[in-house]
């Protein structure tokens, strides 16, 4: 089981209150505004866009909602100008971390992010410092028998499949996450999510103590409102596994 199943189940199951559901969606609105600023505001001729709205719409984001993200980056609506940042750092035991930012105050958004990290025990890293760990991947979220799903994806062209918490996981490069999720849903597959992610190349081990607080500055990380996805590069035993998805 690759380590990023593990995420999205996890996230997946804290990810259910109200309180967090809330948070998702300014952060989901973010991303729509950023994309729609970026590539135009018609999803049908916009990728980025059109995975950040049915993001949204997976996590029954209102469609008042998306319609005012998109308007904000088209100047009709309020004006918030983000901009996008990727900080990097380490956390306890040396596990190497992407934080990912969309934020309208960098100097704010870099102390709190350094704040947390100094907190946990890690550290701030400067530009380049972990990043080759992590590469750009296309992540679909299927539900369906393995075998079944897995056949779809070899012949739509994904590059892996793998399988937690009652999903199965289809990985594609970037540049075919469109053309593999159409395969899937032609051959009868249930798509539940489509997105282009960052994970880490390779795992390292750590002791359960260092996983939990490693574990502690992600939630941390991810309950900021700037922050749009934290990544990091180490494996979670079966066991914590458990104990962090009940």
């Amino acid at each position: 089981m690759s380590g990023h199943s593990k995420w999205s189940t996890i996230k997946r199951a804290k990810g259910a209150t109200d309180a967090k559901r809330a948070a998702q969606f300014t952060k989901v609105s973010r991303e729509i505004t950023i994309a729609a600023r970026i590539g135009g505001p018609d999803a049908a001729s916009n990728p980025r866009l059109r995975l950040a709205v049915e993001k949204g719409r997976s996590l029954n984001m209102p469609n008042d909602n998306i319609k005012r993200a998109i308007e904000r980056a088209s100047g009709l609506g309020q004006t918030d100008a983000y901009e996008e940042i990727t900080y990097e750092g380490y956390g306890p035991g040396g596990v190497a971390v992407l934080v990912e930012a969309a934020t309208d105050n960098r100097n704010r958004t870099a102390s709190e992010v350094r704040s947390l990290f100094t907190k946990a025990g890690g550290s701030l890293a400067s530009s380049g410092a972990v990043a080759w760990q992590f590469e750009a991947r296309g992540i679909i979220e299927c539900s369906g028998d393995f075998a079944k799903v897995g056949e779809a994806a070899i012949e739509a062209g994904a590059d892996d499949v793998d399988e937690a918490g009652g999903s199965v996981f289809v990985y594609a490069d970037p540049s075919a996450l469109e053309s593999v999720r159409a395969g899937l849903e032609g051959a009868g597959v249930t798509v539940k999510s489509a997105e282009a992610s960052i994970v880490a190349k390779s795992t390292i081990d750590i002791n359960a103590d260092d996983a939990r607080k490693n574990m502690k500055l992600i939630d941390a990380l991810e309950e900021l409102d700037d922050v749009q996805r934290v990544t990091a590069n180490f494996e979670l035993s079966t066991e914590l596994f458990v104990e962090l998805t009940r």
